[in-house]
Parts: C-alpha cells; structure tokens; sequence
C-alpha cells in the first residue's frame, strides 16, 4: 500500500471524520505526522488540513525523534513514578517503523 506523509496540527473535532477513515488510511503519529493512504481522498484530505508534504524518511525522523524525546524523559524519571499502578506499568517508549 502507498502512503502519503505529512504533518499537520490536530485541529479536533472535525478534523478527520469517519468518513475519511472509511475512504482511505489515516494514521496519527508522533511529532504531528500523519500517515495517508494514497488515493484522490487523501489527497484532497492532506490539502484541506493544509498538510506539509514529507518523504516517508522526513516522516520517519520526525517520529523517531519525538520517540527519543519520550525515552530521554523515561529515563530521567524517578522509577517510583514510572507506574501509573501494579496493573497498568508504563513502559519506555519504543522506536518502530511508520508504515
């Protein structure tokens, strides 16, 4: 499947609707990137949110870089606040691939 990347601020509501999840993929990333399926409705989805277009690699350090943030500020809190309780621990963040 081809994608479109892109980053653009979260405007809230309405700013995908279920409609755009129904006519082409849409996956919200770290660091405001937006990953979009490659079709005429995500296109025009990208243009009407005023997406700034990016390579897949542009995308993708811009994701691992919010990641790395998020491992930095793991690693320098205290292990006492590192659990929200015994059933749900938080974890250290972890790099993947965008798809």
């Amino acid at each position: 499947m081809a994608n479109i990347y892109c980053t653009a601020t979260h405007t809230g509501h309405g700013f995908f609707t279920y409609e755009d999840r129904i006519n082409f993929y849409l996956s919200g990333e770290p660091g405001d990137v937006w990953v979009v399926g490659d079709n005429a409705q995500g296109a025009a989805w990208v243009s009407k949110i005023s997406g700034i277009l990016k390579t897949k690699a542009e995308a993708q350090a811009i994701v691992d870089g919010k990641i790395e943030e998020g491992q930095v500020a793991w690693d320098t809190t205290p292990d006492a606040e590192k659990s929200s309780s015994e059933k749900d621990p938080l974890s250290r963040p972890v790099k993947y691939t965008i798809p």
